[in-house]
């Protein structure tokens, strides 16, 4: 079993950049696959980015293609969201997640078994 906690989410204006982090405890994060997904008011919750075990594979939504990265850290059992050029429509409260799907690219929310309680972003226009 893995406990998540995200950090870094707050008020930023269009055209700005956040950093969001998800730390997780245990000794096997490296055996996750991790991913990151956010749900704005009235909507359901939609995938974001995705990342395999060795962090050498990535994947994102059309949306935020070119803009976030995702990205982890296997030794400080932490993965982060960079957020560019950020926009209205990218305000939601983002979850971290981690899933033990085989495969690398898991943008199923289904498919993750553990989650975060999530951090508010607001993006103001």
């Amino acid at each position: 079993q893995v406990q998540l906690v995200e950090s870094g989410g707050g008020l930023v204006q269009a055209g700005g950049s956040l950093r969001l982090s998800c730390a997780a405890s245990g000794r096997t994060f490296s055996s996750y696959v991790m991913g990151w997904f956010r749900q704005a008011p009235g909507k359901e919750r939609e995938f974001v980015a995705t990342i395999n075990r060795s962090g050498g594979n990535t994947y994102y939504a059309d949306s935020v293609k070119g803009r976030f990265t995702i990205s982890r850290d296997n030794a400080k059992n932490t993965v982060f969201l960079q957020m560019n050029s950020l926009k209205s429509e990218d305000t939601a409260v983002y979850y971290c997640a981690a899933s033990w799907k085989l495969s690398d690219y898991v943008p199923q929310r289904s498919s993750y078994a553990y989650w975060g309680q999530g951090t508010q972003v607001t993006v103001s226009s």
